[in-house]
């Protein structure tokens, strides 16, 4: 698993989001990104994690970030996660695991003794020029919006 660290330029990518419309990273450029990865939409933490970026949305918008929330469930699985609890920023269906691999969060994960591929919960800032200033590995599912505001200030 070959993570983007901070310094790294995030190369470009197209996948369609929960509604299957096109979503490309060059529809940031010039815009502070906040791209977090979660394992499997509507379950308790991923759905921790995404409730707790919706309810602090708006500071997170104030300080000038986006919001783009990726995993490998299908647009239907993402719309009906999106429309349960009303986020505000969308959710790509990365099915072919596209976005997840240029990221380099698919890798080998241990859960309950058992060992099997799958996505890391990671988050990557992202500052206007597509580079990545910050990775959080380590995230919070119930307090992420504080991990992150803390690194923006």
């Amino acid at each position: 698993m070959n993570t983007l660290k901070s310094g790294d330029k995030v190369p470009n990518f197209t996948v369609n989001d929960q509604d299957g419309n096109p979503v490309s990273l060059s529809d940031y450029a010039g815009k502070k990104l906040v791209v977090f990865f979660y394992p499997k939409a509507s379950t308790p933490g991923c759905t921790a994690e995404a409730c707790n970026l919706r309810d602090n949305y708006e500071i997170l918008h104030e300080k000038g970030y986006e919001l783009l929330g990726v995993s490998a469930d299908s647009e239907k699985r993402q719309t009906n996660f999106r429309n349960k609890y009303d986020f505000q920023f969308p959710l790509l269906a990365d099915e072919n695991r596209e976005v997840i691999e240029a990221f380099g969060v698919w890798g080998e994960k241990k859960f309950m003794g058992k060992i099997y591929d799958g996505i890391h919960r990671k988050t990557f800032l992202i500052n206007e020029e597509g580079v990545v200033d910050h990775v959080i590995d380590k995230v919070k599912t119930k307090d992420h919006a504080a991990q992150i505001l803390e690194l923006v200030g």
